[in-house]
């Protein structure tokens, strides 16, 4: 047999073998979403080894820099691994969007700089089904040499793989994204359909309470209103000391009895608002004017602080004179004579006022301040337990909050936040 011969059977054996090698590789690659980058490095592998070069990189080409997403040689930790692409061989795959195969690209640097070190050089771009190109395959040798039409078709078989496994991690990406969004939407609108349902279910309640609680007070009120006619009946009689003591007793407690029927109602009764604009700080400053005139208030200095701007709110004025009457009494009846009352309009939080009462009388034990605002619960012994319940009643239907904080050394706020009013 000839040397000629056994030349070509050589070559036909080292293609059969290359042929084969490249089924083995393609078919080990098995990509599983998420699990990209195991997957590029196994490609960045196989195609150093099939095409026997020194370096094989993938990577992702974006606003003008690349990112090396898997290499075929192991690279340090902190070796940087975000380029610029100007001036670069990868640079000019990106601009011509096609394959770009550079025997020495020292000895011809017109198409760009190679990595340092590298003369030869393959770029292979990677592009989405419908055309955008997004990335490459790139291949540097140490030494020059020519890269034949079998070698690049082999890349480019490998870069659309690459491709394929980019674009669909990325789509995987986007939907794991959207799925959370989602997902989080939803919560969200969960958790507001709760607060709706709680919100009706609660107005409801309070409606039959309400209606309920008009016909006891109503029930109520009729025979007390004759009791107390005829307990002022017997005043206009002759009595004993003790007597007249039992009597101002009876007549004292038929009229805390009153006003108490009188808050119950108040409390179930729906909160109607006649609403209308408030400038916050002339509303206080009115306000002010009646409040030092309780008894309460008398021996107490007021100092307030107005925000350093107008600010408006939309409220009901009766209604909300009623919530600062109540707060601000509470305030004076904590503290001795003499003492401070601070009570200060607030405007950090964007989007509302917070209006504060602060006093520096002795700490609420937390055990009392979360039932402060409960029904019924009082710690004064002549109170009804309704006048907190009934103030933050009135602030949500404005739709804002009360707030109760007391401290050791500092003392205790009564915060009402409230929305402004945005023109």
């Amino acid at each position: 047999m000839s040397n000629t011969s056994n030349s070509q059977m050589l070559v036909q054996h080292q293609s059969w073998q290359r042929e084969r090698r490249i089924i083995e590789l393609l078919s080990s690659l098995n990509y599983r979403t998420g699990e990209l980058s195991s997957y590029l490095h196994n490609i960045a592998c196989g195609v150093s080894e099939l095409i026997a070069v020194d370096w094989t990189v993938v990577t992702f080409c974006q606003e003008g820099f690349e990112t090396i997403l898997a290499s075929s040689i192991d690279m340090a930790e902190d070796a940087p691994r975000v380029y610029a692409l100007h001036g670069l061989l990868i640079g000019t795959v990106m601009d011509i969007k096609r394959t770009l195969a550079v025997e020495d690209a020292i000895a011809n640097p017109k198409y760009g700089k190679p990595a340092e070190g590298y003369r030869a050089y393959l770029g292979i771009p990677l592009q989405t089904s419908e055309g955008q190109v997004f990335g490459t395959i790139c291949s540097f040798h140490q030494q020059a040499r020519e890269f034949t039409s079998d070698e690049i078709q082999i890349v480019e078989l490998f870069a659309e793989r690459a491709a394929t496994a980019i674009d669909h991690y990325h789509l995987y990406q986007k939907q794991c994204e959207f799925n959370q969004k989602l997902e989080a939407e939803v919560e969200k609108r969960t958790a507001e359909l709760r607060a709706a349902q709680a919100k009706l279910v609660e107005q409801e309640r309070l409606a039959a309470i309400g209606e309920f609680s008009s016909i006891i007070v109503h029930e109520i009120r009729n025979p007390l209103t004759t009791m107390v006619m005829g307990l002022k009946y017997f005043k206009k009689t002759i009595l004993t000391e003790a007597a007249q003591e039992r009597l101002s007793l009876a007549l004292g407690e038929a009229s805390r009895l009153e006003r108490l029927l009188s808050e119950i109602l108040l409390y179930a009764k729906p909160q109607v608002l006649q609403l209308c604009e408030l400038d916050v700080n002339d509303f206080i400053r009115e306000l002010l004017l009646t409040i030092k005139e309780m008894p309460e208030a008398l021996n107490r200095k007021i100092e307030f602080i107005p925000a350093s701007s107008v600010v408006k709110i939309s409220g009901d004025q009766d209604k909300l004179k009623q919530v600062f009457i109540n707060i601000v009494r509470n305030a004076c009846e904590a503290v001795a004579d003499g003492d401070i009352i601070r009570w200060e309009v607030n405007t950090a939080l964007p989007g509302e006022v917070c209006i504060n009462v602060h006093n520096d009388g002795n700490p609420i034990p937390s055990e009392i301040l979360c039932k402060l605002s409960q029904p019924f619960f009082s710690t004064k012994p002549e109170g009804t337990g309704l006048g907190l319940a009934i103030t933050k009643r009135i602030v949500n239907a404005h739709g804002g909050k009360l707030c109760i904080q007391s401290q050791p050394l500092i003392g205790t706020d009564v915060s009402v936040q409230l929305p402004i009013v945005i023109k």
